[in-house]
């Protein structure tokens, strides 16, 4: 429904704009301010929905095997990533952690039928974080000294084919609430789907995390 809103804006806005250059070369003022009404009207019916829709989301924690999928504006909602393992270590290769090595295996998969059309994460990005709100990015440095590091999430996937690796956090503040948050998307598209409705990218809308088991057992890698 979001996405067929967003384009009966677009397409609103193109007859509005046709309406008032008509009604600026007939000089009919009436049809102007009929026209501009309009346009507010579905603009303030448009805010109500998607703010409705934000605030009353929910937030979901996946556990692990859980699949999230990754719709967007471009309604081909077939690529999807999971968790399959958390593993710990103090230190991988000469890297080592300033709390503690949370290394987080993501697969990534397509249910589409067609073999022959290739899908991918748009410049995908992810984030731990916890309950106090610390936030942990990846550590490009360690992931790739991992025997997954020279895989990218983002790589085209056809069919059957599916991507794992390894992502690594430095976790300071070890706890049972850390959660995943993996996004992707363009920067326009992210900014499109900041104001599609009922999206996960919408503003103030709630997320899908990936729940990160803390381990009780450590390694060196």
């Amino acid at each position: 429904m979001g996405v067929l809103l967003m384009l009966m804006t677009i397409g609103g806005l193109v007859v509005a704009a046709v309406m008032l250059a008509i009604s600026l070369f007939t000089k009919k003022t009436w049809l102007a301010k009929f026209t501009l009404g309009g346009v507010a009207a579905w603009f303030v019916l448009y805010a109500v929905l998607l703010l409705g829709y934000s605030l009353t989301s929910t937030e979901r924690v996946l556990a692990t095997g859980e699949a999230k999928e990754y719709c967007g504006f471009y309604l081909d909602c077939h690529i999807h990533t999971v968790v399959t393992g958390v593993r710990t270590a103090k230190q991988i290769g000469d890297k080592t952690a300033a709390g503690e090595f949370y290394i987080v295996k993501i697969k990534v998969f397509s249910d589409a039928k067609n073999p022959n059309i290739a899908f991918r994460l748009l410049e995908p990005k992810a984030d731990v974080t916890d309950n106090k709100g610390l936030n942990y990015p990846r550590i490009a440095e360690a992931e790739n000294l991992l025997p997954t590091g020279g895989v990218q999430l983002g790589q085209d996937i056809r069919g059957s084919q599916t991507i794992e690796k390894e992502i690594v956090f430095d976790v300071t503040e070890p706890s049972a609430s850390l959660k995943l948050l993996i996004t992707e998307g363009y920067g326009i598209d992210r900014y499109i789907e900041a104001v599609l409705i009922g999206d996960e990218d919408s503003i103030f809308h709630k997320r899908t995390y990936f729940k990160i088991e803390e381990q009780k057992q450590t390694a060196g890698l």
